[in-house]
């Protein structure tokens, strides 16, 4: 099943008239233009901000009660605030604890209150309750451009305006690299949290200055070409990857030539095992969070092992018809976690993707060291757990540890 078996028409609608206005775009942003670019926040003398979406939002003076739509935007909101990342957030949709219950129960284990936060749906625009969202009385809302959340139309953004609530939207999605900086300055500007963003802002330009500086003059045509797996295995048995954005732009910053970028129109969509064979991946890559009961999938996140992760790996690739990919075929197979698709930690993808695309040129990066310091500079959960899985466990191992 792909992504289009479980939105509505009007979902989809609502996705691809989100990705004709956000547009390809730029691809990356430095901490010195974040300022300055489209979407990027602006406050003037009268409190406003420009978000992503390019509405102008009067901010209040000091938010106590934020809405989130995405509970996965607690990944964002969580660089910003500190040792307290849930102190004002007073509800949210359930997808966090639905489609990453390994990040909800890191933060669970040192703030049980996540348990009792207010929700006002499940992990779809549609399941959004608009009589809860009301009665929750907030003075800020979140949301996500183009997700799973109240989109830029949605009945519920006029009624919070109506009751006086600000109401921005920020992009980590559909155009990350477009949008990550500026959505991550937006969010330092509505929370009055200016100096976190600009901190973590310049820690991203200058991890992705580095790899940029090393692929930059890479000729187009010799760069290897690699294929993302959405949440592989997951959605059956090939495969749902992306397009022009999402990961693709990852691909594409870390000097890959994303296959899908040439099979699909937009920023995600499914292409067919013959498809996948034919294109000759040089490099193939499988995300994972959420699973199946009983399917093959990359099993990588917070409170995850490594064993279990490299386990995963090897099952996954095992399904019938994957050892005919030639990167299979080749041993040139990682996992990473999915949700650096919807996250501004998305850096630390960028610079694993680099390291599997130019393993010789990359040898000296520590993707560990630099995950590392991102918890501990600006997060308030320890960095337990796998993230990535840089080769399959043999078969005898997966053998023996089953």
């Amino acid at each position: 099943m792909s992504i289009s078996g479980i939105l509505s028409p009007k979902r989809l609608a609502c996705v691809a008239f989100a990705l004709a206005t956000l547009g390809a775009g730029a691809l990356e942003y430095t901490a010195a233009n974040a300022a300055d670019a489209p979407g990027a926040a602006t406050l003037d003398a009268m409190q406003t901000v420009t978000d992503v979406a390019g509405r102008t939002v009067k901010i209040p003076a000091n938010p106590q009660r934020i809405l989130l739509g995405e509970s996965r935007l607690l990944m964002a909101v969580a660089l910003l605030e500190g040792q307290h990342p849930l102190a004002n957030i007073v509800g949210w949709q359930g997808d966090l604890q639905n489609r990453d219950p390994q990040t909800f129960n890191a933060y669970a284990a040192k703030f049980p209150q996540i348990r009792d936060i207010p929700l006002i749906g499940g992990a779809t625009e549609g399941s959004v309750s608009d009589e809860k969202a009301l009665s929750l009385k907030p003075d800020l809302a979140i949301f996500t451009y183009g997700g799973e959340g109240p989109g830029r139309y949605n009945a519920l953004v006029k009624q919070l305006e109506a009751t006086g609530t600000a109401v921005v939207f920020v992009d980590f999605r559909i155009h990350p690299m477009q949008n990550t900086l500026p959505s991550v300055k937006l969010l330092g500007e509505v929370l009055h949290r200016n100096d976190e963003a600009n901190a973590y802002i310049r820690f991203y330009s200058d991890h992705l200055a580095h790899v940029r500086s090393l692929v930059s003059g890479v000729p187009e045509a010799q760069r290897p070409k690699v294929f993302i797996d959405l949440l592989a295995g997951v959605w059956g048995p090939c495969c749902h990857t992306a397009g022009n954005g999402s990961f693709g732009e990852f691909i594409q910053a870390a000097g890959g030539r994303n296959i899908g970028a040439g099979l699909l129109p937009g920023a995600l969509g499914d292409i067919s095992m013959e498809q996948l064979i034919v294109s000759k991946p040089d490099v193939y890559i499988a995300t994972g969070s959420w699973t199946r009961p009983g399917v093959p999938s990359v099993k990588v996140g917070a409170l995850t092992s490594q064993q279990d992760a490299d386990k995963s790996l090897a099952e996954l690739i095992a399904r019938p018809g994957f050892d005919a990919v030639k990167a299979i075929h080749d041993g040139r197979v990682h996992g990473i976690w999915h949700n650096y698709y919807d996250s501004p930690y998305n850096i630390i993808a960028i610079e694993a993707l680099a390291k599997w695309i130019y393993p010789e040129q990359f040898k000296d990066l520590s993707v560990k060291a630099t995950h590392d310091e991102l918890y501990r500079r600006f997060l308030a959960v320890p960095s337990d757990g796998t993230y990535w899985v840089d080769h399959p466990a043999s078969a005898a191992a997966v053998h023996t540890a089953g």
